[in-house]
This record gives structure tokens, C-alpha cells and sequence, in this order.
């Protein structure tokens, strides 16, 4: 017998608090399925989320608690510092390794969502910046869910629906007002019968593991990934190469994972920390060669003090040219954004 849909999840990052208001405005109240919502928030952030979505429609919102059920037209949110995973009828908050630099993170959510639901799942992309989420619904897609990204044009922040689109075949890319008209369709239309529940391939059982706090190498992260290169910029650990379809992510032994365009924003980061330090060495070099010198003029006379002076002349000089290259550089980001 057909069956609709049975869960609707949803990622959004930059202007997403915006984005979701609208949806959530023109849900009706009699929404069939349950909603869970990922936004990118900060570890410290307050966690009102909920509260701004009750406000903002007909719907219920609260930050999701372990084992709490799922209940049709409830508006599931995760808390800050804390990924939101999907298990049978029910949601899991855990303090799993943080993905794409995030926790919450979006692509624990949309893998969770597939593996248990399948077929029964609607993905939905909102605006944002880089590329989280691209390769959880890339999942939602192959487990047979579908797959809705805000047209580029209308987000705010396009990059992550641009991503999406660029390496998944999307089945609808729409403005941010038809989105929930287009939910509220797809509810209600049953899940053909011939549309086959897929198994859930063991990457993502793998990584829902790691999600729920499973040890990464006990999960089998080694069966499903291989070593590469690049070092994890979390922990330092090695770095494993994955694979999503057309796409490249990697993930450390102790479950930090990066897709492509997160990992270069993130070395991007060590790059500008590792330059202001050594600013920072060179101007505390330059004070403490100063101070020697004022020192040395009453003890040792004029020409260890124009020694000492001219060495911290010349460590002030490299302290100007890395700061003139601080200023000047652009962050490295993948073509792709």
C-alpha cells in the first residue's frame, strides 16, 4: 500500500533564521509530518530558535530532546552545540565530532533522516554559505527522498544552494515563498509503491555512528574511507578520504569531517592565525631587543646597543611585511565556493 511522506528536514546557515520564518508562516496547521530544522549556530548562542518559529506560524517549535518522538506538525530544532539525528519515530541531540566546522551540523541530520526513512524523506536547502548539507541530501536523494534547494537568486547567502544544484540532480529549485506550498503538496501525495525502500549503503551507516557518538574506527570508519595527505585542522590526526557520488569529503580518526570546501576555509583559518602569530613573535621580539638595548647603553656602551637596536629594526621590518600580507590576502575557497 502507498504511503506519503513521513519526515521533512531542513538545513539553512547564514540568513536562515529569515528564511525558515517564511516557511514556517505558511505551513498550515494540519502539516502532516514532522519538521526538523539544522541551523549553523554558535556553541554560546541562547537557542530561542524554537521560540522565533512558534511565534512566526501555526506550527509547535521547541529544541528537540533525546528520545523525545516525533509528532506530525511539530518543528523540530537543534540546540546549540549539539547534532540533531533522526531514529525510528523519534530524535536523538548528540555531542558528536563536529562536521564542516559546525555542531549542529546539517548533513547528521539529512543522513540520519535517509537511512531510517528512505523514500519517506523531504530535503530542503536554505540559504547559506559553503557547502554543508550538500552531501547529506545528496544522500536523501540516493535512499529515494526528495530533494528541494532555494533557488540561488532568492537566498541571501547563496553558496550552499549552489552547491547542492551543482552536485546533485535536484527535483525542485524554487523561490523561498513556494517552498512550503511545495511541502504541503509533497505531504500529501502517497510515496509510490513502486519506488523501492534502498539499503542504506555502510558510508552512511558509518557515519550516523560516528554522529551518535560512536568511537570512529570501531564504526568501520577505515572499511569505508582511505588516508590522505592533509591533516585534520581540528586535531591534527590524518585525514580520510570519502566519497558521495561526484563529490570528495574526508573525515579524521576522531570524526571531525570536512567537505572540500569546508576543509579550505578551515586551513584558510590556520593560515591567517599562523601569520598573526608570527606578527605577534616578531613585535615581542622587537620590544624585548629594545629594551636590551636601552639597558646596554648605561653597561656595555654604543655598540652592542646599536646592535641590538639594529636587530630589532629588522624584526619590526618582518613584522610590517606579514601584516602588509595579512591585509592583502584573499581566503582560499574552492571553485565552487
Amino acid at each position: 500500500m502507498a504511503r506519503g511522506k513521513q519526515i521533512v528536514v531542513v538545513g539553512a546557515s547564514a540568513g536562515g533564521i529569515e528564511a525558515l520564518r517564511t516557511v514556517v508562516a505558511a505551513l498550515p496547521q494540519d502539516f502532516p509530518v514532522p519538521i526538523c530544522v539544522v541551523v549553523h549556530t554558535a556553541p554560546e548562542a541562547p537557542g530561542v530558535l524554537g521560540q522565533i518559529l512558534t511565534r512566526a506560524g501555526r506550527l509547535p517549535a521547541s529544541n528537540a530532546r533525546t528520545g523525545e518522538r516525533l509528532r506530525p506538525g511539530h518543528v523540530y530544532v537543534s540546540p546549540p552545540d549539539y547534532h540533531m539525528v533522526v531514529e525510528p519515530a523519534k530524535v536523538r541531540v548528540t555531542k558528536g565530532p563536529k562536521e564542516n566546522r559546525f555542531r549542529p551540523a546539517i548533513d547528521p541530520l539529512f543522513r540520519s533522516a535517509a537511512q531510517v526513512y528512505g523514500p519517506g524523506v523531504v530535503g530542503v536547502i536554505l540559504t547559506g554559505s559553503l557547502d554543508d548539507g550538500t552531501s547529506g541530501l545528496w544522500t536523501v536523494k540516493q535512499l529515494g527522498g526528495d530533494t528541494i534547494v532555494q533557488d540561488p537568486a532568492d537566498a541571501l547567502y547563496p553558496a550552499m544552494p549552489e552547491n547542492a544544484i551543482a552536485h546533485i540532480s535536484v527535483d525542485h529549485v524554487v523561490k523561498l515563498v513556494d517552498i512550503a506550498p511545495l511541502l504541503v503538496e509533497l505531504t500529501k501525495a502517497p510515496v509510490e509503491a513502486a519506488v523501492a525502500r534502498a539499503q542504506a549503503p555502510e558510508q552512511v551507516d558509518v557515519e550516523v555512528k560516528i554522529a551518535m557518538e560512536h568511537n570512529p574506527i570501531e564504526a568501520g570508519l577505515e572499511r569505508i574511507a582511505e588516508p590522505s595527505r592533509f591533516a585534520c585542522p581540528e586535531c591534527h590526526g590524518v585525514l580520510l578520504q570519502l566519497k558521495d557520488g561526484p563529490t570528495t569529503r574526508f573525515r579524521c580518526h576522531t570524526g571531525h569531517a570536512y567537505s572540500v570546501g569546508s576543509l579550505l576555509a578551515a586551513i584558510s583559518e590556520q593560515i591567517e592565525d599562523s601569520m598573526w602569530n608570527a606578527i605577534r613573535s616578531l613585535e615581542e621580539g622587537q620590544l624585548l631587543l629594545s629594551r636590551m638595548a636601552e639597558h646596554m647603553k648605561t653597561t656595555h656602551g654604543g655598540q652592542e646597543t646599536h646592535r641590538l637596536l639594529a636587530r630589532a629594526n629588522e624584526a619590526r621590518q618582518q613584522s610590517d611585511v606579514i601584516r602588509k600580507l595579512v591585509m592583502q590576502r584573499e581566503p582560499l575557497q574552492s571553485a565552487s565556493k
